[in-house]
């Protein structure tokens, strides 16, 4: 073996210290839980765990190289590839981890406790192995490691047969997606004979390729079937119909999990497959997509559809976690503009570089984004609700404003901010999305004839037609917590106590408001992130020599 390519798996070790660390305090967890239960207990480990986690994530920063053939060695055989767009992923998974200990601290009973914490730190565990997969075999791995504890996760904190039933459909249409995905990874190895993502878009999706305009029919299949299993995991259409029946058969702190950590893995999953992330090694050139047009085309539908079926089908419902369900799908649809903008507009030299990563750190901008709303939507759903007065339906919140001013005001801040109104932070997730779809340039000299611009610009005005639509579902909640009276005999909704849920609400309006004000604090980072720049150490050329 090369000794290049042996020191780059060597050093693939100290980048998941993290990982190791959150299967490590799972391990204790439930082996812990044998001995003695008790939430408050396993919460503050799981808690603490991911602080330590995200510690060691912000002291690590990215391996520098001693040379550019030392940073292609291990480009192209390393399992893990741990660079800044890792790390910003990585980052975005456990600070959502501990929003999501947070919110279920008091939502599990303390037999259970043990077990869920465990699963979770799993969960964030496996998550944060997606965002530094380099291999698919690693990767598919990393996405088992979400989907299995997840399917645990679903069946402990409820027994009703309505629990059951939305364990058993994610359980069975995830092992779907699965065999979708794995059939789509099949056929890249058939076609590049490696394993190594870098590899195969190396190997497809080399110059002679893309010039020659030649894509090979099992290409299109692979990229197909592959982008199919991660649509389950993002929620797009037609993948989309376990989601409202999921959402309200299982708890508040499942949805928001479901809502947020499998949409992060599945966008991750997909920028890296499919090769929208640029490289500069020195002399080497920067990896294109695979199949620009095609899979381009593939994602313009996908978008145009998603968003538009999220927010009808949202339109229709009173049950808020349904109407949650459906929204999640639509803003799938959003970030899907930015993956289908991404192959004409990531790899663009001359005087538009600088917005060469204009839509794949607007994908990232908007995941952080959305998390927060969507986490926050939820926790405040948690911390309204109890055993006797459960908060389900919209008319539940009939009166709100009245009884809890500072909890409605929250929960409409949340609102405002999946519809994108200005000084929130969903407002710039759409706006960054939105503009990457007008950052596409016509080319006359195209074989297209340059009507790729104005199919991007006519996306674009889709995505703001459904962000009106959005509109009338979203008000009508604000709506009914400031305009309606509550109904007679109904007793209003007790103010939430202090408690680890209220503090994740706190939290996420935190992050919603600051990055609505202040976007640049994500925006520079995320876009530092997609750019792909690999550390390489500037070394005498005697050294480089000597270290090769």
């Amino acid at each position: 073996m090369n000794p290049l390519t042996t020191e780059s798996i060597l050093h693939s070790f100290p980048l998941i210290i993290p990982e190791a660390l959150l299967c490590l305090v799972a391990c204790v967890l439930f082996l812990g839980g044998t001995f003695r239960p008790g939430r408050h207990l396993w919460g503050s480990v799981a808690f603490l765990a991911l602080v330590v986690a995200q510690i060691v994530v912000s002291t690590t920063p990215p391996r520098a190289f001693a040379s550019s053939e030392a940073a292609r060695s291990a480009l192209f055989s390393a399992p893990i590839w741990l660079d800044s767009y890792g790390v910003l992923i990585k980052t975005l998974a456990l600070v959502g981890g501990m929003i999501l200990v947070l919110l279920s601290w008091n939502e599990i009973d303390d037999h259970h406790a043990p077990e869920y914490h465990g699963c979770l730190l799993t969960i964030i565990a496996g998550l944060c192995f997606t965002a530094g997969a380099n291999d698919l075999v690693t990767l598919f791995l990393a996405l088992e490691l979400i989907s299995i504890p997840t399917y645990v996760l679903l069946y402990l904190p409820r027994v009703e047969a309505t629990a059951q039933e939305a364990a058993l459909k994610y359980f069975l249409l995830s092992i779907f997606s699965s065999a979708l995905l794995l059939f789509g990874f099949s056929y890249l190895y058939g076609l590049s004979g490696t394993t190594n993502l870098h590899g195969i878009i190396d190997a497809v999706a080399g110059q002679d390729l893309l010039e020659a305009r030649v894509v090979p029919g099992t290409l299109i299949v692979a990229v197909f079937m592959v982008v199919a299993g991660l649509g389950f995991k993002i929620t797009a259409v037609p993948f989309h119909y376990y989601a409202a029946d999921v959402y309200q058969g299982t708890t508040t702190p499942c949805a928001a999990l479901l809502a947020y950590v499998p949409k992060v893995a599945g966008f991750v999953a997909l920028v890296r497959v499919l090769g929208f992330l640029p490289y500069n090694l020195g002399a080497e050139r920067g990896f294109g997509p695979m199949a620009t047009s095609q899979v381009s085309m593939l994602l313009w539908i996908l978008a145009a559809v998603t968003m538009t079926t999220g927010n009808i089908l949202a339109l229709w419902q009173t049950n808020l976690k349904r109407l949650l369900a459906y929204s999640s799908v639509a803003h799938a649809g959003y970030m899907l503009i930015g993956l289908a903008v991404a192959p004409h507009i990531n790899f663009r030299t001359g005087p538009t570089a600088l917005i060469r990563a204009g839509s794949v750190d607007a994908i990232l901008f908007y995941l952080a984004a959305y998390g927060a709303m969507t986490i926050g939507a939820f926790a405040v759903l948690a911390c309204l609700s109890s055993r006797e007065r459960p908060v389900e339906e919209i008319k539940d919140l009939e009166g709100l404003s009245r009884s809890n001013p500072g909890i409605a005001l929250l929960l409409a801040l949340f609102l405002f901010s999946l519809l994108g109104m200005p000084l929130t932070a969903g407002f710039w997730g759409k706006a960054l999305l939105f503009l990457s779809a007008f950052m596409v340039e016509s080319d006359p000299t195209a074989l297209d004839g340059g009507s790729v611009a104005r199919w991007f610009r006519i996306l674009a005005i889709i995505g703001a037609i459904n962000a009106a639509i959005a509109g009338y579902y979203y008000l009508r909640v604000i709506a009914a917590m400031y305009l309606l009276e509550p109904r007679p005999g109904e007793k209003p909704l007790p103010r939430p106590k202090l408690s680890p849920a209220l503090v994740a609400v706190f939290a996420c309006a935190a992050i919603t408001l600051l990055l609505g004000v202040i976007p640049s604090l994500l925006s520079n980072r995320a876009q530092k992130a997609a750019e792909g720049k690999v550390p390489v150490a500037t070394l005498p050329v005697e050294q480089q020599q000597a270290e090769r």
